[in-house]
């Protein structure tokens, strides 16, 4: 990972467990050819409040932290499911039962699957 990608994705890791997300998962397409992005951080609120918190934090923290600006936000008018696009850096912020239903983590089987541990969890493994 470029360090500039790395330093965004960790930016919006921190942003995101700063407002309580929870289950993070980054998905890595850096060594899958022509996909439209280098990674995926899906994550869940538990209500529509939270995830339009965490998508509102993402947003400043990112900002005040790297100066990078999102290029598109998609779904804060019903907050199912909130997606940033930071061009290489695509957030995806779901509500529970939506998450569940897209499952977007399992639909590429090429791509580096790590799961970030919940704040009160210990450790962080790679699928």
């Amino acid at each position: 990972m470029h360090k500039k990608q790395n330093k965004l994705v960790e930016t919006i890791i921190s942003a995101i467990q700063d407002k309580k997300g929870q289950n993070i998962v980054v998905a890595d397409f850096q060594n899958i050819q022509d996909f439209i992005c280098s990674h995926f951080i899906i994550c869940q609120g538990n209500s529509r409040i939270q995830v339009e918190a965490i998508a509102r934090n993402v947003g400043e923290y990112t900002y005040e932290h790297t100066k990078e600006k999102p290029i598109a936000v998609s779904g804060e008018e019903n907050a199912l499911w909130i997606a940033i696009d930071y061009g290489d850096v695509m957030v995806h912020i779901f509500e529970p039962h939506t998450r569940t239903f897209y499952d977007l983590e399992h639909l590429w089987a090429d791509a580096k699957i790590t799961e970030i541990p919940d704040l009160d969890t210990p450790s962080q493994q790679t699928i």
